[in-house]
């Protein structure tokens, strides 16, 4: 029983994320998130408490399901030289998808920020580690692809790519060209033979 709880609890949760990031945290009715989640509300409240119980967690799922994995080459405890540009052609491959169907509502974490939920202390928080573990995977992708660069060149690459990253994530919801455009700009900074 305890283990059919925790399959039902995780199918949920993936559920509850994907209404939260195509919808938002405040366009997210109760009604949309028990379709997706097949519970009625209260059982959703049993499990989770609130809405922002079940948000927490589809948080937490998004980081562990979509961001992390992304960020593996670049947390290995020998990065690759290339590892940084391959995130971002990667990334490009995703948003040029011409199904149109990967990444249409861009980064939950990035959406959430630009919302009016980004005033509470927990969310900032939250959006503040997610931006700052893009940071460090980056500075190690950074140092890993101009090894004679100085600390300061590398912090500066990987700041310009946190950004680049941002941007491409908050506009590829309105403009997928210039989301493109942004990844592209990474990119040439990665793929230039001089130090950054």
């Amino acid at each position: 029983m305890g283990r059919q709880t925790a399959y039902v609890r995780e199918d949920a949760v993936r559920s509850a994320r994907d209404v939260f990031w195509r919808e938002g945290y405040e366009g997210a009715s109760m009604a949309s998130l028990q379709r997706a989640t097949g519970l009625n509300a209260s059982s959703l409240y049993h499990a989770f408490g609130s809405k922002r119980g079940l948000f927490d967690a589809a948080v937490e799922d998004y980081l562990e399901r979509v961001v992390r994995p992304g960020l593996g080459s670049l947390q290995d405890p020998a990065v690759a030289a290339d590892a940084l540009e391959g995130y971002f052609r990667a990334a490009r491959e995703l948003f040029a998808d011409p199904s149109g169907r990967t990444l249409p509502d861009g980064c939950l974490l990035v959406n959430t920020a630009c919302s009016g939920l980004a005033r509470d202390d927990g969310i900032a928080e939250a959006v503040r580690a997610y931006r700052a573990e893009l940071g460090a995977a980056f500075l190690r992708g950074a140092a890993a692809r101009f090894p004679t660069g100085a600390a300061d060149e590398h912090e500066r690459l990987a700041e310009t790519c946190v950004a680049l990253l941002v941007s491409a994530l908050v506009m590829t919801r309105v403009d997928r060209g210039a989301a493109l455009a942004s990844l592209d700009a990474a990119l040439s900074h990665l793929t230039t033979e001089d130090t950054p």
